[in-house]
C-alpha cells in the first residue's frame, strides 16, 4: 500500500506540473510598450517540460528562441543571436514582463490565447500598394527612402518594408485604424511601429512612432516615383556611391583578432591572389544577420574559385569582453568564412581609415586579386523587400564571378 500511495503521490505531482506547463503551451498576444507607444506581440509557445519552444512571429515569419525556460511562475526566453530576453511572470493566462537586452527593457503583457486590438475593418480611402519615396534628409546624405507596400490578406491589411541606404526596416506588417495605417513588427531584432496617413493629394505621411525624439523621422512626405520627379526631387541614393576609398590604388588593410585570438591580416598568404569581400558589420545589427547566408553561399559556391569572405565585426564593449551574441550569430548562420573582432562599433572610422564617408551597417569592400577595392557596397536589402534582394544576390553575383576571372598577379606588390 505504502508504494501504491508513493506512485499514487508522484503521479498527481506528474500531473500538477503537466497542467501547469499547459497553461504557458499555445499563442500568446498582446502588446509591448515603447517609448509611450503600444507595439502588438505575438508569441507562440510550444512543447513540454524540458523541451519548451518559442517563437516571436511576425505575419509568416519566425524569430526562434534560443532556449525556454519556466519554474514555478517565471518564464525566460532567450533569443542569444540578438542578446535579448523575455523575463515574465505567468499566472492566470497572463503574461507580465520585460523584453530587451541587460541594459534596455520594455515592459510586456500578453494574453494566452488572446486576441490583440485589431481596430476598425472600414476600408482605407485609397489603394497605397506599390512603390513611394519617401523624402529625408538623413544624417547619412540621404535624400529619399523607398516605401514598398504589399496587401495582405484583407482588404484593410497590408505589408510593407522601408529601404534605406543602410538596409531595410524588415517586414512590417499593420492595418487600416480609421484614420491611418499602423504597420509595424515585434521581432528578436526589436520592434518598429510607424503611422502611413493617406493625403489628399495622393501622398503619403509616414512618421517613425519608436523614435526617442519626437520631431525625428516624424510627417515624412512620400510620393509615387512619378510625382517625386515631377517636383524635381533627387531619388534614392546609390549604394555602391556612397562609400569609397582614399587611395583606390592601395591595397585594402585589415590585421584583426579572431575569435581565438589569432591576428588574421590582409597580407597573410590565405588572402594572396584572391578575390576578397570585406564585410563590415557586427552581430547587434539586423542587415548584417540579412547579409550573412548570402556572405556563407557566396563562400561555398566559390571558394574553389579564389573567394574569401572577411567579417569585420564591430561590437559593444560588453560583447567584446564576451562575445556569446557573436558566436550564437555565427552558429546560427553556420557561417563558415573568417570573422574577426576589430573592436567597439564607435571605432569603426579609426579602425577601417581607408574608408570615405564609412557610416552605413553593413558595407562590404569587394577586392580583386590584386588586394585593391574594386567596389564598395553600403548596406543591405534583406528578404523583406524580395524585388531588391534579389537584383541584389544577382549583382553581388556577377561582380564576385567577374572579380574571380581575372588573372591571378603573377607578381604581388609589396604588402
Amino acid at each position: 500500500m505504502k508504494l501504491f500511495a508513493s506512485l499514487f503521490l508522484v503521479a498527481l505531482s506528474a500531473a500538477a506540473q503537466g497542467s501547469k506547463q499547459n497553461k504557458i503551451v499555445g499563442p500568446w498576444t498582446g502588446d509591448a510598450t515603447v517609448h509611450g507607444q503600444q507595439v502588438p506581440v505575438h508569441l507562440e509557445i510550444n512543447g513540454s517540460g524540458s523541451s519548451l519552444q518559442a517563437a516571436l512571429l511576425n505575419g509568416p515569419e519566425r524569430s526562434p528562441a534560443s532556449s525556454v525556460s519556466f519554474a514555478g511562475n517565471h518564464l525566460v526566453i532567450t533569443f542569444n543571436y540578438f542578446a535579448r530576453t523575455i523575463d515574465a511572470t505567468v499566472a492566470d493566462g497572463h503574461l507580465t514582463g520585460t523584453f530587451g537586452t541587460a541594459k534596455t527593457r520594455y515592459p510586456v503583457n500578453l494574453n494566452l490565447r488572446g486576441s490583440a486590438a485589431t481596430g476598425s475593418e472600414a476600408a482605407a480611402p485609397q489603394d497605397i500598394s506599390g512603390d513611394w519615396e519617401v523624402a529625408v534628409k538623413s544624417a547619412k546624405g540621404e535624400s529619399a527612402w523607398q516605401l514598398r507596400v504589399e496587401p495582405a490578406k484583407h482588404s484593410s491589411e497590408v505589408k510593407a518594408v522601408i529601404q534605406r541606404i543602410d538596409g531595410d526596416t524588415g517586414s512590417l506588417y499593420g492595418r487600416w485604424t480609421g484614420n491611418e495605417y499602423l504597420i509595424g513588427h515585434f521581432t528578436a531584432a526589436g520592434p518598429a511601429l510607424y503611422s502611413v496617413k493617406p493625403q489628399t493629394d495622393g501622398t503619403l505621411l509616414v512618421s517613425n512612432l519608436l523614435r526617442a525624439d519626437v520631431n525625428e523621422q516624424q510627417n515624412l512626405v512620400a510620393r509615387r516615383p512619378a510625382q517625386a520627379r515631377a517636383a524635381s526631387l533627387p531619388g534614392m541614393a546609390d549604394p555602391t556611391q556612397q562609400t569609397t576609398v582614399k587611395d583606390p590604388s592601395a591595397r585594402f588593410a585589415f590585421s584583426f583578432p579572431d575569435l581565438n585570438g589569432k591576428v588574421v591580416s590582409n597580407t597573410d598568404p590565405q588572402f594572396d591572389g584572391k578575390v576578397v569581400i570585406v564585410a563590415i558589420g557586427g552581430s547587434w545589427c539586423p542587415n548584417c544577420h540579412d547579409e550573412a547566408p548570402l556572405l556563407e553561399s557566396l563562400y561555398k559556391q566559390f571558394h574553389g574559385q579564389g573567394l574569401e569572405v572577411v567579417n569585420l565585426s564591430f561590437e559593444e564593449a560588453d560583447q567584446l569582453k564576451d562575445p556569446t551574441r557573436l558566436h550564437a550569430f555565427i552558429e546560427k548562420y553556420g557561417l563558415t568564412y573568417t570573422v574577426l573582432v576589430a573592436g567597439e562599433t564607435e571605432q569603426l572610422n579609426e579602425k577601417i581609415p581607408q574608408g570615405v564617408n564609412l557610416n552605413c551597417w553593413p558595407t562590404s569592400f569587394f577586392l580583386g586579386r590584386d588586394g585593391r577595392v574594386r567596389e564598395v557596397h553600403a548596406g543591405f536589402a534583406g528578404p523583406a523587400n524580395p524585388p531588391a534582394h534579389e537584383a541584389l544576390v544577382k549583382e553581388t553575383t556577377e561582380l564576385v564571378e567577374k572579380l574571380l576571372a581575372e588573372p591571378v598577379p603573377t607578381q604581388t606588390a609589396s604588402r
